[in-house]
């Protein structure tokens, strides 16, 4: 037996109503659905850290979060694991037609956009009678940094972006100044929505730049958090804590741990 049939033989097992493990069988989609989010980090977490032998672990949990789905969707009669790999193949294959298409389709090799066409094509196949929208499955789940940078990105699909990266910049400006004015009005609703409309805008900004906003946020709240960790490793060289200390104090602390 490969070990991907013992894994599925494994789930069938753990979900078993009779002889099953109690926990498992009374998950649903919905309770699980957080844990799958949770070792998907998991894995994001160890390749950020180089953890090549912990990311071969990593990437078992996350598969078998996958294996959890198709198991639960077995037993209501949706599809199988066998339908879940079929439609990955199927997928792969359509929007790879520079590889897997037509002689004539390979000797073109890659086409500029063809991978959002089909995805849009693919959208439009499956929406029936239902209105289409090129934001259709941008997963709600997503980060919201990561969301408005794929919302940002499918309204640009269809024209409706800037073209040039200076009109984001004086956007990102526009909201800054109407964060202000929402401050001054002392509506915190106000504040709250500005806020919001700055940040997307900057998740555009990032996009124009080139820049992934969710790995930029992420290597900065690590940058952060390195800097502020070596402040507290002075400071408890000392007899001082850092509530103690002044205001000037600190920040020279931080000067410091920045110029290391």
């Amino acid at each position: 037996m490969s070990d991907i049939y013992k894994l599925l033989e494994i789930m069938a097992t753990l979900r078993d109503p009779e002889s099953g493990c109690p926990w498992d069988v009374e998950q649903t989609f919905e309770t699980i659905a957080p844990y799958t989010v949770e070792e998907a980090y998991e894995v994001a977490d160890a390749i950020s850290r180089n953890a090549i032998d912990e990311l071969r672990g990593e990437l078992g949990d996350l598969l078998f979060q996958v294996v959890f789905h198709a198991r639960m969707a077995e037993e209501s009669g949706a599809f199988d694991f066998g339908d879940v790999v079929g439609a990955i193949v199927d997928k792969l294959v359509r929007r790879h037609p520079h590889v897997f298409g037509t002689d004539e389709q390979r000797r073109r090799g890659p086409e500029p956009g063809s991978w959002e066409r089909i995805k849009a094509e693919e959208r439009s196949a499956g929406a029936a009678d239902k209105p289409v929208s090129a934001l259709d499955d941008v997963p709600i789940a997503l980060p919201a940094l990561a969301r408005a940078s794929k919302l940002g990105k499918r309204a640009s699909g269809v024209g409706f972006d800037w073209p040039e990266v200076s009109g984001v910049r004086d956007k990102v400006d526009e909201e800054l100044a109407e964060l202000e004015a929402a401050r001054a009005s002392g509506d915190p609703e106000a504040v709250r929505e500005e806020l919001g409309d700055l940040l997307f805008s900057v998740a555009n900004l990032a996009r124009h730049l080139g820049v992934d906003a969710e790995q930029a946020l992420t290597a900065a709240n690590a940058k952060f958090e390195r800097r502020f960790r070596g402040m507290e490793a002075a400071v408890a060289d000392t007899d001082a804590d850092l509530p103690d200390l002044s205001l000037a104090d600190l920040e020279a602390l931080w000067q410091r741990q920045k110029a290391r």
